[in-house]
């Protein structure tokens, strides 16, 4: 309804009711002053409804072009939080790659533990039944590092054609960016999403194997740190060329190496999640203004159609 149709109701319904208030006032013989005061009253309120329908006149109509500028404005902040993630993810390949060659010689010292079982009163770490846990932990360990290996590799594909999708986007039309923009949005919920959020549980997989290795390590270190009967015990098992190496170093300096290793992981880690996090909720905002978008254009386009 248009503000004058509005206004002329408003002034309408004060000249019929004004009429009637003072008969009723008359009849129950009110002070003329209750009158005036309803009149008042009323004015006010037609007053007041007047600078609501202005304000509201005065609030700028959102329009199809200002969505698809949201939704391009959302995808620019996706790429620039992708663009990190592949730096992290291109330093966390090869981190992952480094751990799972290392895991598979880490068995000779859950060997080796094994075998001190016999004669170890007290092996602050699982042995002897449990051993055969430990090698399990190692060969699946392997298998989820090379899965992750793969899966990071595959975001990286992904994440590479989402980027040159929304680096064209500024080469385009009005018209045809609507289009695209809309296209864009697809592919960022249906691929980008999905293979950002298993990148994000493979590596968390990997820092879980990182940690679980580690704490075998230092458990152990902090056993045969305390004799040498061990390393006599378990040389057969331990040294396998080098037989001039001294592997209680070796052990100290592969631990060292992989917590060194393992808290600059979790650290890229922890950004890949925040990242992710606030990616996922860009993405579920770019569906809803698609989806608008499109209610919007059909609206339009049937408003349209049915002009003579």
């Amino acid at each position: 309804m248009s503000r004058s149709l509005l206004v002329s109701l408003l002034f309408g319904c004060l000249l019929l009711t004004t009429p009637a208030l003072a008969d009723e006032s008359d009849s129950l013989s009110l002070p003329h002053t209750s009158t005036d005061q309803t009149l008042a009253a009323l004015q006010e309120e037609n007053l007041q409804l007047s600078k609501k329908i202005a304000d509201l006149e005065s609030v700028p109509s959102i329009n199809t072009e200002a969505l698809v500028m949201k939704n391009l404005q959302h995808l620019k902040e996706i790429a620039a939080d992708v663009r990190t993630q592949r730096k992290i993810l291109a330093e966390s390949e090869v981190y992952v790659k480094w751990m799972a060659t290392n895991l598979s010689g880490y068995s000779k010292y859950i060997e080796a533990g094994s075998f001190a079982a016999g004669f170890a009163k007290v092996l602050p770490i699982p042995y002897a039944g449990q051993a055969s846990l430990l090698t399990k932990f190692i060969s699946q360990g392997v298998l989820s590092l090379n899965a992750a290996s793969v899966s990071l590799s595959r975001y990286l594909t992904t994440s590479r054609d989402f980027l040159a999708k929304v680096d064209t986007l500024g080469q385009l039309s009005p018209s045809a960016r609507e289009s695209e923009v809309a296209k864009i949005a697809r592919f960022a919920d249906e691929q980008l999403r999905r293979d950002m959020n298993d990148a994000k549980v493979k590596l968390t997989t990997t820092s879980e194997i990182s940690s679980s290795t580690l704490s075998f390590l230092e458990s152990l270190n902090h056993y045969v740190g305390c004799t040498d009967e061990y390393w006599s015990k378990t040389k057969s098992f331990i040294i396998r060329e080098d037989t001039n190496r001294k592997e209680q170093g070796y052990l100290s300096q592969n631990i060292q190496k992989l917590k060194e290793k393992a808290v600059s992981f979790n650290s890229r880690l922890t950004t890949f999640q925040t990242l992710t996090k606030k990616d996922e909720a860009l993405i579920t905002s770019l569906l809803v203004y698609d989806e608008l978008i499109r209610e919007m254009s059909g609206k339009i386009r049937t408003s349209a159609a049915g002009k003579p």
